[in-house]
């Protein structure tokens, strides 16, 4: 339970940060020119192998803590 909640809460701190307006130059460059879907697509898939790497890493260990 206690995992989960702080992974609920760090979940709503990512998403305040990332709801904050922006007036940068490079953003509306990156929005000009289409490359900010790039850009997204880099972090979704770099997001994307962290989880299944993280999910795997937890399926051997539940292995080996029932093998001891």
């Amino acid at each position: 339970m206690k995992k989960t909640t702080v992974t609920f809460l760090m979940l709503l701190f990512a998403m305040q940060l990332v709801a904050q307006p922006q007036t940068s130059t490079l953003s509306d460059s990156l929005y000009a020119s289409d490359k900010i879907y790039v850009v997204v697509a880099c972090i979704v898939l770099i997001l994307l192998a962290l989880l299944f790497f993280l999910f795997t890493i937890e399926k051997r260990l539940k292995k080996i803590e029932k093998k001891s």
